[in-house]
């Protein structure tokens, strides 16, 4: 019989367990800072919900809340998460989506006070709810401000128009 023989390869390390629950523990936390509008909807055990709220109240306590982090971990590790780390990952991603819509209006708008009339036409094909001649008025209010040195109340309302003609 060798030391080998012994060593079950099915049990997970130490190490991936201590990494499994430092993921939940971590998890926990995030939970703690969400804000209650941030949680609604998220699928949430009671006794996890209580646990929560309790970290809330003793955030100022430092070691009772790091306890109450830890024992939040300990009860996320004897429920299903999946549901809560999916609806998570979903509102993240929708996060992140709304993050590109608004860069690329934000490109849009440069392109139309940087190229003027040449850009209003591709606008106008990708948002046809997009108002030609309010947005040809809003680019010369913007560029007169940006030559003026005027904060840019034009190219705000540039911004504001594309968002509503895209629907976002």
């Amino acid at each position: 019989m060798t030391l080998n023989d012994d060593f079950d390869d099915s049990l997970p390390s130490k190490s991936q367990v201590k990494r499994e629950v430092l993921a939940l523990t971590d998890l926990g936390a995030r939970l703690v800072a969400m804000s209650p509008n941030q949680m609604s909807g998220l699928p949430i055990d009671d006794d996890v919900m209580e646990a929560i709220l309790l970290a809330r109240k003793i955030r100022n306590k430092h070691v009772g809340y790091r306890r109450q982090i830890q024992y939040i971990g300990k009860l996320l590790r004897n429920t299903d998460i999946q549901p809560l780390l999916d609806a998570l990952a979903e509102r993240e991603q929708a996060h992140l989506q709304d993050q590109a819509n608004f860069h690329a209006l934000e490109q849009w708008r440069d392109r139309l006070i940087a190229e003027g009339d040449d850009a209003v036409q591709e606008v106008l094909e990708r948002y046809p709810d997009a108002d030609r001649q309010k947005l040809r008025q809003l680019i010369r209010q913007a560029r007169k401000q940006a030559e003026q040195n005027k904060p840019p109340a034009a190219a705000r309302e540039i911004f504001r128009h594309l968002r509503e003609a895209s629907g976002h």
